[in-house]
């Protein structure tokens, strides 16, 4: 996971470290939430488009390595993206994100929380970026934003149809804490010499987990990196503009469990909640908290943290199975078929896309099909669909096929890879990627 707020920047050239490309062993999902994404009004038209060169970053640097953006939700300046290795797409379901404002009355969006939930596995995750009112003086104003937050924001999920709903919260981002009452020269000769457990108590976000008690269901990691506001930008140094701002622990990643319902004699589904847990319980080790300060596109310095999730998978079938038939190649159509194996809220606006291996997201299709349009596909019926031969790559390839699940807004179900021949077409000109227009090849 990954918390910045990057002040309007451009992304740096390579963020190969703060995604931690390097580690052992390799990771399973990518959440990254980015505050002050650059949101004039031109700017923010032109990235629902296009979408923003953080984003074009990010999956230009995931994708060759495996990774698909699974979703994105953008609020003018914040923006969570989720991305994931291809195996566990099919137990990601259920996606919701949504948005809540707070800042400059709630118009412009400048302050607030997007988020995302989603099943996984069948556990009920969500990713709450937020943030919050800056200042030292606004503690009181930061916690009514993010009781306002979990207030306003609903999922259509009969199970999980509110944040502290879902089994396992993350909540991130520029939350904008201070560290109260210390002076200057303390606080900076305590950073200088890596004693920051003597600005512990002094926390801002610290000190109100001692009396509100939506906080003290929340875990963090112990702060033992530099507090990462406020830089002079492209250096190491704190703030030396007239207004020297102190430093601060602003940017934060907290996680909560679910806490078990109370079993009562009346309540079934409170005995009911607490079994399931039981039975299907979720750890959350914490292997990494700190920050990067060689970036400094920005003021802030990345958050990030990593985590070992254990749990017992709920979900272990992928809802469809598909099947290519035969040798593909440009030179005929080209045939598979799917079948339906748990029943699932299917639609006649389902797709199956043919991908290249190392593509980017669901939409970074080189062709597609739609499913059987006449009428839902029942249980267990094997469905058969047919490519034109004209739409397929002419060069030879890596494939998949994914089916993508409007309602559940993912691809749910992949192919085995498969090799697309080249065509005799490519054969006889001497057909290069570069030679062929419209077909990425």
């Amino acid at each position: 996971m990954v918390t910045w707020n990057v002040g309007t920047a451009e992304p740096p050239a390579d963020v190969r470290s703060l995604l931690q490309l390097d580690s052992q062993p390799a990771t399973d999902l990518f959440v990254i939430g980015l505050q002050e994404v650059n949101a004039t009004p031109v700017q923010y038209i032109s990235d629902l488009i296009y979408e923003d060169s953080w984003s074009h970053l990010l999956m230009d640097t995931l994708a060759p390595m495996g990774y698909i953006k699974v979703t994105s939700v953008r609020m003018q300046g914040l923006l969570l993206i989720l991305f994931a290795k291809q195996v566990h797409l099919p137990f990601i379901r259920d996606i919701q994100s949504t948005y809540t404002r707070t800042g400059l009355f709630g118009y412009w969006g400048n302050k607030g929380g997007v988020s995302v939930r989603f099943s996984f596995y069948g556990h009920m995750l969500c990713f709450l970026n937020c943030h919050l009112a800056a200042h030292m003086n606004y503690a009181l104003q930061r916690m009514d934003e993010f009781e306002y937050i979990l207030d306003r924001q609903d999922f259509d999920m009969y199970n999980t149809p509110q944040v502290l709903d879902h089994k396992l919260v993350f909540w991130f981002g520029d939350l904008n804490f201070r560290i109260a009452d210390h002076g200057m020269h303390f606080l900076r000769s305590s950073v200088n010499n890596s004693r920051f457990n003597l600005l512990w108590d002094r926390d801002q976000l610290t000190m109100m987990k001692k009396k509100e008690p939506i906080l003290q269901e929340f875990e963090e990691g112990p702060l033992c990196f530099k507090p990462t506001y406020k830089f002079d930008r492209f250096s190491e140094t704190y703030d030396t503009s007239g207004k020297k701002r102190k430093p601060a622990w602003t940017d934060r990643i907290l996680w909560r469990i679910k806490p078990k319902a109370i079993e009562t004699v009346d309540e079934n589904s409170s005995t009911s909640s607490s079994a399931d847990d039981d039975e299907y319980p979720i750890k959350v080790m914490q292997d990494m908290y700190t920050c990067d300060v060689s970036y400094g596109v920005s003021d802030h310095k990345p958050v990030i943290a990593t985590f070992d999730l254990e749990m017992r998978k709920k979900v272990k079938t992928p809802l469809v199975k598909l099947t290519v038939e035969g040798h593909w190649s440009a030179d005929e159509d080209a045939t598979f078929t799917y079948t339906i194996l748990e029943n699932f809220e299917s639609s006649t606006w389902d797709w199956i896309g043919l991908y290249k291996i190392g593509f980017r997201s669901a939409s970074h299709y080189s062709t597609f099909a739609w499913v059987k349009d006449d009428e839902v596909a029942a249980n267990g019926e094997v469905v058969t669909v047919q490519m034109n031969k004209n739409e397929l790559p002419l060069l030879a390839g890596d494939y998949v096929l994914g089916y993508y699940s409007t309602n559940m807004q993912t691809l749910i179900a992949f192919s085995p890879t498969f090799l697309i021949l080249e065509s005799r077409l490519a054969v006889m000109e001497g057909l290069l990627p570069e030679n062929i227009n419209g077909h990425e090849k």
